[in-house]
């Protein structure tokens, strides 16, 4: 007869839940996924995790719980073995334990005579064998509880009560139940127990779970919640779509959906109306107002993509009669679109021109001046990159004098994130050129291949002179990226630089009119600053982070070896990508390995060459085989030459592939160091002028094993 399942042998569903207070929404999700993988992560190491197992996170805003199926109350024993000395090592001439052994053998806590010998290939070694015994549930789980919670990324703790307890919110609950048996415990103040609460509002008295597996559906029919954060969510989406209508398309990003979604248990979504005489306002202001201080989902046309005056909400209450909540939310909205409208029509009463001066009272950097300063530096370096690209410089001056003096404006005062955009409505409305009125709206691209507008010059010379003022100023005064922390966010600075480059070399008409080296301007807006502010290599500085992140940016899709062919030449930006792509192709022919493996022989010899500015003298060429890589090379020069002056790169390397056996005869019958100095010295002359013409695309030699 089977011996029965009793508590201390069966498997069974563990649920673990926490009852806090509100936590933080926008932090719900992660402190859920995160507490879900800490539990499990821990329970499978200790064995208490069958093959089978499932693991379900849950999060509402006021509680994190976790479900694992098939999760055993007792783990398994389990055998280990510890190796001690060797046989030799443990006994002395005389047959007796030595000193080492003797150690080992108190370390296991067990005498010599129940340590095991063992033959291995190394020799006889003595070891220790013992059962460990499996933990036990009842035991371990609160541990393994508090040890969860507390690697979740809290960012600031806080304490309530009389005690020194710490959590991201004050705990109110706490459920371990291992199928329908409370595993006793305390964690965080909270001794365990099978009840919890409900929907704050919706349900009155606790909910008392039977059984871990019937969590969610319990939650739901006696709690008003919904317990599962994926199923909340779908839930809305689903109900905003409805509620929106025909010819409506709610608009809403994923970071406000996830946000909604942990405000609420049991969500219930309701339309509302505002004034059409508020969409005059900018839609940007009306959409942040909103989507940022209420929470609420506005409404487009699916047609036009114009904001209709209508929007959503989610509720966390779901009324019979919901009118009473409707208008509450819509007297709300009114209040905040009325100080959006006051805002705009404040700030349209001064022209935008008449700011900038006054950005002289606000500090940029404390090491840098005022943002006054800084737009006469930016105004400058636009000026100069337009003359240098062909647009036309006095646009590009008149818009960088103009880029910053929305900063003073109120509507920005209220909403940081419209910087550059309020410009653009204001500079529309006192009648700039559009050029400058695109320009402004663009200059916050995070990268510049997503402009609305990227064939707009004037655009062009803001972008880049904004960011490498930036970049030539904060690392001027020793401001740099370190490790993960970047907080004036140069890398994402240099990689808008990259993408203008990007988007230069993509147009035809960057061929007829070359878009200057990047080296130019950081050397101009280096010059910028008043003697001695910054350090003296600054701009080299600035150039080399600028490949560093496009070798990482690039890395992550072609092979390093050949982004390393390409960066280290430094050569010009819009020019990388095409010569990765030339490197690639140049990669899979049957020359190029012998080809490579030759260049870094070539820079071998020639890194310890004393003749560095030794001229080659043909006459002096008296092997056949030097005198045939001379003429292959005079041959093939001239082709290498036409097809990077043409910019096409991947024919200049498909080229040189012909000198691959005058190379390889060369090293065969020609001895490079000669004794003769002037022989040696002009065979190492020859060899500069082959290492010229094989790099003059990328460095090949990185492509050797």
């Amino acid at each position: 007869m089977a011996r029965p399942k009793t508590a201390q042998t069966e498997q069974a569903t563990l649920l673990v839940e926490l009852l806090t207070e509100e936590l933080p929404p926008k932090a719900l999700k992660r402190l859920s996924e995160s507490f879900a993988t800490a539990l499990a992560d821990d329970l499978k190491r200790d064995d208490f995790l069958s093959a089978g197992s499932a693991v379900d996170a849950f999060a509402t805003p006021r509680r994190l719980a976790v479900l694992i199926t098939q999760v055993r109350a007792r783990a398994p024993d389990r055998p280990i073995e510890q190796s001690g000395p060797s046989v030799k090592v443990g006994l002395d001439a005389s047959g007796n334990p030595t000193p080492a052994l003797l150690g080992f053998a108190r370390k296991q806590g067990v005498d010599v005579a129940q340590l095991g010998r063992r033959e291995t290939p190394k020799g006889e070694f003595f070891f220790y064998q013992a059962i460990a015994r499996g933990g036990q549930l009842d035991t371990d789980l609160e541990s393994k509880v508090a040890a969860a919670l507390e690697k979740l990324p809290v960012p600031k703790l806080m304490r309530w009560g009389s005690g020194d307890t710490q959590f991201v919110r004050p705990v109110h609950g706490l459920i371990m139940l291992h199928g329908s048996r409370v595993v006793a415990g305390t964690v965080l103040g909270a001794s365990s127990s099978n009840r919890t609460l409900g929907h704050r509002f919706l349900s009155k008295s606790p909910v008392v779970l039977k059984q871990a597996d019937d969590y969610e559906k319990t939650l739901r029919d006696k709690g008003r919640v919904m317990a599962r954060y994926a199923a909340r969510r779908n839930e809305i989406v689903a109900a905003l779509a409805k509620a929106a209508g025909k010819g409506a398309e709610p608009v809403a990003g994923e970071g406000l959906l996830d946000e909604i979604t942990a405000l609420v248990e049991f969500p219930a979504v309701f339309a509302g109306e505002f004034s059409p005489q508020f969409l005059s306002v900018p839609q940007e202001c009306l959409i942040l107002s909103m989507q940022q201080h209420q929470k609420y989902i506005p409404l487009s046309d699916k047609a036009t993509g114009k904001l209709l005056p209508r929007f959503l909400f989610v509720s966390n209450l779901a009324p019979d009669d919901p009118r009473e909540i409707v208008h509450g939310n819509e007297r709300v909205l009114r209040a905040r679109l009325s100080d959006a409208k006051f805002f705009f029509d404040q700030d349209r009463k001064s022209r935008l021109e008449a700011r900038p001066p006054r950005l002289a009272n606000v500090v940029y950097h404390g090491r840098l001046g005022t943002q006054l300063e800084r737009v006469e530096r930016i105004q400058l370096l636009s000026g100069r990159i337009a003359r240098a690209t062909g647009a036309d410089a006095l646009l590009a001056e008149r818009a960088a004098w103009l880029s910053k003096a929305d900063l003073l404006t109120e509507m920005v005062g209220e909403f940081p994130e419209l910087q550059g955009i309020m410009g653009s409505y204001y500079a529309f409305h006192d009648g700039e050129p559009p050029a400058v009125v695109n320009a402004l709206a663009d200059q916050y691209l995070i990268r510049y291949e997503e402009s609305k507008v990227p064939d707009n010059p004037i655009s062009t010379c803001l972008y880049l002179a904004d960011r490498i003022d930036a970049l030539i100023g904060l690392f001027g005064i020793g401001e740099k990226p370190t490790g993960d922390r970047d907080p004036f966010a140069l890398r994402r600075a240099a990689l808008g630089i990259i993408s203008v480059y990007e988007v230069m070399a993509a147009r035809d008409a960057v061929a007829a009119h070359p878009f200057p080296d990047v080296r130019e301007f950081l050397e101009f807006g280096a010059s910028l600053y008043p003697a001695g502010r910054l350090a003296e290599t600054t701009a080299v500085e600035v150039h080399d982070f600028i490949f560093e992140r496009y070798w990482h940016q690039l890395a992550a899709s072609s092979a390093k070896d050949v982004v390393e062919a390409v960066i280290s030449r430094r050569p010009p930006l819009p020019e990388i990508n095409a010569r990765v792509r030339a490197v690639e192709a140049f990669r899979g022919l049957p020359e190029a390995e012998s080809l490579a493996a030759a260049n870094k022989r070539i820079r071998n010899i020639l890194r310890k060459s004393e003749a560095d500015s030794a001229k080659l003298d043909p006459s002096l060429l008296r092997e056949p085989a030097e005198r045939e890589l001379h003429s292959s090379l005079q041959a093939v020069t001239p082709r290498i030459a036409a097809h990077v002056g043409a910019r096409d790169y991947t024919k200049a390397m498909q080229a040189m592939a012909a000198l691959k056996g005058p190379v390889d005869a060369f090293f065969d019958a020609v001895l490079v160091n000669a004794e003769d100095a002037q022989l040696r010295n002009n065979r190492h002359a020859l060899l500069r002028e082959l290492d010229a013409l094989m790099n003059g695309v990328a460095d090949i030699s990185k492509l050797a094993a």
